[in-house]
């Protein structure tokens, strides 16, 4: 490790995917829905639920068709408009129109400013209230200046967006209907791998389409959303089918199909459904409140993976690793600290932080929760009274380590933190530390996953305050393997940096 002069520069990280993940509707770059209109409360959501697991043992199925019959009348088309809009300067639309009609000319693409056209998009949705809810998707609906809702008896309404949550990708759509053929819905918690589906929707807009399949995997996280639990099924799901019904062989609803995995843009067996568990927490939330309002905890948090969890004193890498703890949160109120290991929230298990994300959540702002902890090894119980989610913040950014081989820190070179590299790298007041200038890509560091422009804050859990505190920490390692805490890109996370692995 060296000590240099740091740069005032700003990094950044690419990467390239072998699969591209598409939302399953017809995409649409629009002006936004209008919601400047006065909130007025509508009535609560009757749902149909049927929570019991659907039945797995002693039953021979021949034809879906009694299931399909009962599922269609509740899948409804959602067609969506937008109006002509101005294209913004260096829009790369403005050279396809200025091709075709040039400059300066008069008629509905001209004038002081080039216009795009209006357009119209197709998904699907779901009626889950008699009186005339439906789910969909947040991004079948978010650039609409019309709705129209077509039932599968071919009757037409407009739909009103009571509201939308882009961090799971949900909307709740109300049309003024009596008597609709509502679906059930199933307790998603209760699906297994391996459970027979099917998907009913609406693909590119030709009608109504079924396709069965089976749950290939729960729990997935696949579109860079704020909260992800998604259902992958190798149902067929094509584009428009967004918004549509996973139902399970019982024609109860699991499921809101969302999103394929595909390297050709169209189904290629990898679909993903928001579960309706998740779904229904969302649209009650909607319609009572016109906002999804989560509870926050105030920690950052990432996986554990074998070496983190042996530096730690975890004997599996089960829980939620807190990297650090926001000053005056109810985390920090109720004693949490960086480096505790989070395996058990209100009573419910912590499997990774991507879960406890979820169930932190899900939880009322307001509630007083359970905590369950390890601190070097040793179990502590907390209680914690969670506070609303503070504007857009998020309550528990993950960050994952790199699982390429971990490092040590030789080949790095670090500087300390003056004002313009403060304001370069736009650090909080409470960051101190070293901030690396240089690294070696053939190190263990890089494989690591340390860049320039990464603070380092702690090695092997104590605190560093400058480059020359960090050079002598480093100094006649005991071990090869150090755990070193860094701030980077606007939040801090733990890596292991393993010597061994390298040369």
């Amino acid at each position: 490790m060296t000590d240099n002069n740091p740069h005032s520069k700003r990094w950044k990280r690419s990467f390239i995917l072998g699969g591209t993940v598409l939302v399953a509707g017809t995409a649409l770059v629009l002006a936004p829905w209008s919601q400047a209109k006065e909130r007025v409360s509508p009535p609560p959501v009757q749902l149909k639920l049927a929570e019991e697991p659907v039945a797995r043992e002693g039953r021979q199925i021949t034809s879906f068709a009694p299931v399909v019959r009962q599922v269609v009348p509740s899948v409804v088309q959602v067609t969506v408009t937008t109006k002509a809009r101005p294209l913004p300067s260096g829009s790369p639309e403005l050279p396809f129109f200025r091709r075709f009609f040039g400059e300066g000319q008069e008629g509905p693409f001209f004038g002081p400013q080039l216009q795009a056209p209006p357009t119209h998009g197709e998904g699907s949705g779901v009626i889950v209230s008699k009186d005339g809810y439906i789910l969909t998707n947040n991004h079948v609906v978010e650039s609409a200046d019309g709705i129209t809702v077509t039932l599968n008896d071919d009757r037409e309404f407009a739909a009103e967006v009571i509201g939308r949550d882009p961090k799971t990708d949900i909307a709740v759509l109300k049309i003024e209907a009596r008597d609709l053929p509502a679906l059930t819905a199933a307790d998603s918690d209760q699906i297994e791998v391996g459970d027979l589906v099917l998907a009913v929707g609406n693909p590119f807009g030709i009608g109504q389409t079924v396709t069965t399949g089976i749950v290939s995997a729960k729990g997935r996280a696949t579109l860079g959303l704020d909260y992800e639990d998604f259902i992958q099924t190798d149902a067929a799901i094509n584009p428009g089918n967004s918004g549509g019904a996973l139902v399970d062989i019982e024609g109860r609803l699991i499921g809101i199909n969302t999103a394929i995995l595909s390297r050709t843009g169209g189904n290629q067996g990898i679909g993903f459904a928001v579960p309706t568990n998740l779904a229904r927490w969302v649209m009650t939330q909607l319609v009572d409140n016109g906002r999804v309002d989560r509870g926050f905890l105030g920690v950052q948090i990432q996986d554990l993976n074998p070496q983190l969890a042996e530096k730690f004193g975890v004997d599996e890498t089960r829980g939620a690793l807190v990297v650090d703890v926001t000053p005056r949160s109810p985390a920090a109120k109720a004693g949490l600290k960086s480096g505790d290991v989070i395996v058990q929230f209100n009573d419910r298990e912590v499997s990774d932080s991507r879960r406890l994300k979820l169930a932190v959540g899900e939880t009322a702002p307001g509630s007083e929760v359970a905590i369950q902890v390890l601190r070097d090894g040793a179990h502590l119980n907390l209680k914690a009274r969670l506070r609303s989610l503070p504007g857009e913040e998020q309550l528990a950014r993950t960050d994952n380590p790199s699982t390429a081989a971990d490092e040590a820190l030789r080949g790095v070179g670090v500087g300390d933190l003056d004002d313009s590299t403060r304001a370069a790298l736009k650090l909080p007041e409470q960051v101190r530390g070293a901030v690396i200038t240089q690294v070696d890509q053939s190190s263990a560091a890089y494989e690591s996953g340390l860049r320039p422009g990464d603070v380092i804050i702690e090695i092997n859990r104590q605190p560093v305050a400058n480059a020359e505190e960090t050079v002598k920490a480093c100094e006649n390692p005991k071990d090869p393997v150090t755990l070193v805490k860094v701030w980077s890109r606007g939040g801090s996370r733990y890596l292991i940096v393993d010597e061994t692995r390298v040369g």
